[in-house]
């Protein structure tokens, strides 16, 4: 297989990249400067070799220097952040609608993320999801709310009612409360494409 050819078929494995966008992301590196394809290698090492993902939460972060006076550690800077509201989690889909959800300035809770979601109850299917660590993440805290924010789709719909199962499994009484965002998101929809308004809007009338 020829170099260019070759890299089609990467890119054609990123998320929502066909044949045509995949085939124009590679003319268009042949078109840049070798600096600047140089640049773009070096920052892909980089992000597999600086970033690491919270123990606690699963978010990509890049640990803080503490040569600089900064903390390092295991914790993302969501989870290490004292001013949070220690009793208040958000279970999201994927890291793209935890970004999309802090954007709105209005949640000052936890979150964790999922990793996806699923269609079917196929135990393959189930699998892939983090629920195993959200239950010992309910488990280890004592929340007084937990916010399922999946997007409202019937992938999300079906991977709600697991989540509400593992955490009526797994919470310590006295049991948290479990509220789902408010009709906010259109039916379909995905977090990660709303505008921070309608999110807010979610948020303050979840249920």
């Amino acid at each position: 297989m020829d170099s260019i050819n070759k890299l089609i078929n990467i890119f054609r494995n990123f998320p929502t990249v066909g044949p045509r966008t995949a085939s124009r992301f590679v003319y268009y590196l042949l078109k840049l400067p070798k600096q600047d394809v140089d640049e773009l290698i070096f920052a892909i090492h980089e992000l597999k070799n600086k970033v690491k993902l919270c123990v606690s939460c699963f978010n990509p972060f890049e640990p803080f220097d503490t040569a600089q006076g900064r903390p390092a550690g295991e914790l993302c800077p969501i989870c290490s952040d004292n001013s949070r509201n220690k009793n208040l989690l958000c279970v999201v889909e994927k890291e793209s609608d935890l970004l999309s959800l802090e954007n709105t300035k209005k949640f000052i809770g936890l979150y964790f993320i999922l990793g996806g979601a699923v269609a079917t109850m196929r135990k393959e299917d189930v699998s892939q999801l983090r629920l195993e660590e959200l239950k010992n993440r309910v488990k280890e805290n004592s929340f007084s709310e937990i916010i399922i924010a999946l997007n409202p789709t019937p992938e999300g719909k079906a991977t709600s009612v697991l989540i509400e199962s593992a955490i009526k499994e797994t919470a310590k009484p006295p049991a948290p409360k479990i509220t789902h965002l408010a009709k906010g998101i259109p039916v379909g929809g995905e977090l990660e494409y709303a505008d921070e308004e309608t999110l807010e809007s979610a948020l303050e009338g979840r249920k």
